[in-house]
């Protein structure tokens, strides 16, 4: 019984958080920060042209036709804010580690081949939703270096 417990332990702690908060809680929220990531973009003049773009090296939350005709790979990153939420310690953007900016600039690289694109960007888009309802807190960083 030990040994279930310790190998199946990793992952019940990576599907139920140690305070009950469910990784499909974390999908949700991801999923609602995209969409409001699109309206933002579709706002500002931009195209959706594709929505978690699978490519082999991994996945573009969103790629996107620019008003300059430029094309653009999107990263998400949304976060819960607000009393007991699991992510208050830091900015939704920080999560954009070296080995994520090396994977979205082999990512950029591919789609622009495969697509004869000549001109191509990563852009980040942080949300921050608190808890309990409120309006989200959206900051869009254009062409980060990665």
């Amino acid at each position: 019984m030990r040994g279930l417990i310790a190998k199946f332990g990793g992952w019940l702690g990576r599907l139920w958080g140690a305070d009950g908060h469910s990784a499909r809680a974390d999908v949700a929220l991801g999923a609602r920060g995209e969409a409001l990531a699109a309206k933002h973009l579709e706002r500002a003049g931009y195209r959706i042209l594709e929505r978690n773009a699978r490519v082999p090296m991994g996945e573009a939350d969103l790629v996107a036709l620019a008003p300059d005709g430029v094309h653009v790979l999107v990263e998400v990153k949304t976060r819960a804010r607000g009393k007991n939420a699991r992510s208050d310690r830091a900015a939704p953007e920080l999560a954009i580690t070296s080995h994520k900016r090396r994977k979205l600039r082999t990512i950029a690289r591919h789609l622009a081949r495969a697509n004869q694109w000549t001109q191509v960007r990563v852009d980040v888009i942080a949300v921050e939703w608190p808890r309990g309802g409120g309006e989200p807190v959206l900051r869009h960083y254009a062409g980060v270096q990665v």
